[in-house]
């Protein structure tokens, strides 16, 4: 048997990375409840990672999403009501409202970026600092340039 034989590996990577994506993703929602964000789900995470920079249009979150204009509006608007982001004009489109991210929305933010550290924690001692770090390297290496989507 060929030890450089990747067929094997090539079948088993998907199901294992799409688990330890399933572990993170449940582990920032934990984390996030536990430190006193639990009406928050998985997608505003996704929308808080395009508004943490410097906010965006409905038009950019929407396509950031990967969803129409009404369903980011729809987000928004949800987002809104709990206090996690505010509409204000748009620096240089009057036509435009920004969306950013309220103080609450920023703790939020913060409050997950914890809570997935915490998660990682427990690879990070299965693998040893040194593997971990190469791991993190070479998904960098791999890991597709643009929005951070769900998988809808």
């Amino acid at each position: 048997m060929d030890p450089m034989d990747t067929s094997a590996d090539a079948r088993a990577l998907p199901a294992l990375l799409l688990a330890l994506s399933g572990e993170l993703v449940a582990g920032i929602q934990a984390g996030g409840a536990a430190r006193g964000f639990d009406d928050v789900r998985p997608a505003h995470g996704y929308a808080f990672v395009r508004l943490a920079p410097d906010g965006a249009t409905i038009g950019e979150l929407a396509e950031h999403l990967g969803v129409t204009k009404q369903a980011a509006s729809q987000l928004v608007d949800e987002l809104v009501r709990k206090g996690y982001v505010e509409r204000r004009p748009h620096p240089t489109d009057a036509r435009a409202r920004l969306v950013v991210l309220t103080e609450r929305g920023w703790a939020c933010t913060r409050a997950a970026d914890a809570a997935a550290a915490d998660t990682v924690q427990p690879w990070i001692a299965a693998l040893g600092p040194a593997r971990f770090h190469a791991l993190v390297a070479d998904l960098a290496r791999l890991a597709p340039k643009g929005p951070i989507r769900p998988s809808w």
